[in-house]
């Protein structure tokens, strides 16, 4: 069971003071974050990708590479990038360099992103939504497989026999498929042979093992081993000392961008009582003590299938120091805790 953590470099008003952490400074808290979540033991450190005021990282491999040469032994990944809007020959290279200068961590989380910045702002429409990620997901599977290209598109210029470099240390960059659970999605990481990312960010986790269900038949269907057929997570969430300090902490400045997300996007209002049921057991949002978080992510691997749980943290800006001391615990308390329970789980015969 790998643990880890997941930001957007969040740069949202502070709830209580108003005010609003620059970019630059956000990004080198970022790092430190990374850094941090190395040395405690955490297995994976994700960044986001987005062209918007309130968050600071447009440029993932940018980060990740300032962070690689800072840590050890954490793997590095985008959370996500955004296929659709970019360029595949640049993101193969951009993440191979991450990979040289990490020594071989560097993974991608490929998805179309749930923000539509990018589009206009690379000069996409966004009627070709499916058909460019879809169409450049094969030219990033292409490269990472072949050292030299051949392939034809509708939306990119073709490449006729190039070499693309450098290439990665691993053998090959681990591509993730990263989906809101769309069944299409979903079915197509597995017939794809890909490891598969679920942002389970509502509603309840357990709505999500059908689609680890789908995902597992279809890669089987298409020939794949099932037993590489890997699922992750990706879920909000805050762990501090008490879960009544993890409250009091977390749900402000979480109500806060869920609320100006929710106005853009047509969104319910965001409550306590919305936040409280999502802090149940079978709720999508991981906050409390230890034990709590703990608890909950065994409940996830039990019940679910994941096998990879990623924290993002946080969900509004909070201070630096918080979020330190909660990837602090997610890696000295939490992790060992699942990690212990899970093992002894499977020795015991369960099966996800």
């Amino acid at each position: 069971m790998e643990i880890g953590i997941t930001t957007f470099a969040e740069t949202t008003p502070d709830v209580k003071t108003g005010k609003t952490i620059s970019h630059a400074e956000r990004i080198r808290e970022v790092v430190e974050e990374i850094v941090l979540a190395d040395q405690v033991g955490l297995d994976v450190f994700g960044v986001g990708e987005h062209h918007r005021k309130d968050y600071a990282c447009s440029a993932p491999a940018i980060l990740l590479a300032a962070a690689a040469s800072k840590t050890k032994r954490i793997r590095l990944t985008s959370a996500v990038t955004v296929l659709s809007s970019d360029d595949p020959v640049r993101v193969y290279q951009d993440f191979a360099t991450v990979d040289a200068i990490s020594n071989g961590r560097a993974e991608i989380m490929a998805g179309r992103g749930s923000f539509i910045e990018s589009f206009p702002l690379f000069g996409y429409d966004l009627k070709d939504y499916d058909e460019l990620f879809n169409e450049k997901l094969e030219l990033l599977l292409q490269i990472n497989e072949n050292e030299i290209v051949n392939w034809q598109g509708k939306h990119r210029p073709a490449v006729h026999n190039r070499g693309v470099y450098p290439r990665p240390v691993q053998d090959k960059l681990p591509i993730w498929i990263a989906s809101g659970g769309t069944p299409q999605s979903v079915a197509r990481a597995g017939i794809l042979g890909l490891p598969l990312v679920l942002a389970i960010i509502g509603g309840s986790p357990l709505q999500f093992a059908p689609l680890v269900n789908l995902y597992k038949r279809a890669g089987k269907e298409a020939g794949h081993d099932v037993s590489k057929l890997i699922v992750a997570s990706h879920s909000h969430g805050f762990v501090a000392d008490t879960t009544e300090e993890a409250v009091e902490k977390f749900f402000p400045p979480t109500q806060y961008a869920m609320n100006k997300l929710g106005r853009e996007r047509g969104w319910a209002p965001y409550t306590k009582e919305t936040f409280d049921h999502a802090c149940s057991l079978e709720g999508a949002l991981y906050c409390g003590d230890p034990e709590t978080v703990a608890e909950k992510i065994i409940f996830l691997r039990k019940n679910v299938g994941i096998e990879r749980f990623m924290l993002h943290v946080p969900v509004g800006s909070m201070p630096h120091e918080d979020v330190m001391r909660s990837i602090e615990l997610l890696g000295t308390e939490v992790a060992p805790f699942v990690r212990s329970e899970i093992e002894r789980w499977e020795k015991e015969g369960g099966k996800q």
